[in-house]
């Protein structure tokens, strides 16, 4: 009777939910991911229904914000960093998980090629975007010599990258020490901490709450006279000296087709997941004015974007 009752009811609505860190209002992703879902077909009211949210950054609170979407009911959910898809996980092993720019191989799918579970979607491979933001930083300020890291302390990974990152680090002759932000409000703290140990430069190691919260963490590092190294564009846009990395709006824009494809039938486990194919080097030249630093021009002209 329940199977027949429901074979009577109309086409149910899909509904997408969505989640990373961060606010509505300092989401550059959200108009990404809505735009493609547009471009395939999807309209907010017409044919699908989206429930976002958003946990700040506060990682303790990310968890009910999962229960929220499981009580929202949707029918897929779209995490964006590697925190986030593992605690989607925990939440469930039956809605699809389309991950993005979360790091694959740290026990969140089987392989690339067939992820297995319910989990699928867009990788990022911080590790070695790390170890190419030291050479940028190298050639950048050659006279750098002690490195400021700064990680999340509620990101597993980030012990996981400094470990593997440490090989090129003495390679380049750096000397580094760990620093450590949870809440926005610790930027000030860690920066004066990293002044008084005379840091030359602070390579900032990608997190989604990094990302989310880049207009107080570089406006935090200017007033110390720190250069930001750090993972995206949009940092470099708010005041990182430079930034190189996947670009996350098209990971996000590409995000939709896997959605698309599970809307369709396709399971997450056949599903291979991809990796970011379009690649930015962007430098914040009024940075590094304001700095005191002469970034040579060989090195402006091959960026990707230079911010003037």
């Amino acid at each position: 009777m329940f199977v027949a009752a429901r074979a009577q009811q109309p086409d149910k609505t899909p509904r997408v939910g969505y989640i990373r860190a961060g606010t509505p209002n300092d989401d550059p992703y959200r108009e990404e991911f809505v735009r493609g879902m547009r471009d395939l077909g999807y309209v907010e009211g017409r044919n699908i229904a989206f429930e976002f949210r958003h946990y700040g950054d506060d990682v303790g609170s990310m968890a009910s914000r999962i229960s929220d979407l499981l009580r929202a009911k949707v029918d897929i959910i779209v995490a964006g960093g590697t925190t986030t898809v593992r605690a989607a996980q925990a939440a469930t092993q039956t809605i699809p998980i389309v991950m993005i720019a979360a790091d694959p191989l740290s026990g969140l799918i089987v392989s690339l090629a067939r992820p297995g579970g319910n989990t699928t979607g867009l990788a990022l491979l911080s590790t070695e975007l790390t170890v190419k933001r030291l050479e940028l930083l190298k050639e950048v300020m050659p006279q750098a010599a002690r490195i400021a890291i700064l990680q999340h302390p509620g990101n597993p990974l980030h012990s996981v990258f400094i470990d593997e990152i440490q090989p090129t680090a003495n390679s380049l002759a750096f000397t580094y020490r760990i620093f450590e932000a949870n809440r926005s409000e610790d930027f000030e703290r860690s920066f004066a901490s990293m002044r008084e140990w005379s840091a030359d430069a602070v390579v900032v190691l990608d997190d989604p709450a990094f990302v989310s919260y880049r207009a107080v963490m570089t406006e935090s590092a200017a007033r110390h006279r720190l250069p930001l190294i750090c993972g995206f564009k949009e940092m470099t846009q708010a005041g990182c000296l430079f930034s190189y990395a996947v670009s996350l709006k098209d990971m996000w824009y590409r995000s939709a087709t896997y959605v698309d494809k599970i809307l369709k039938g396709a399971k997450p486990s056949d599903l291979p997941v991809q990796q970011g194919t379009k690649f930015e080097w962007a430098i914040n030249l009024r940075a590094a004015n304001a700095l005191g630093l002469d970034v040579p021009a060989i090195l402006l002209a091959r960026a990707d974007e230079v911010i003037e």
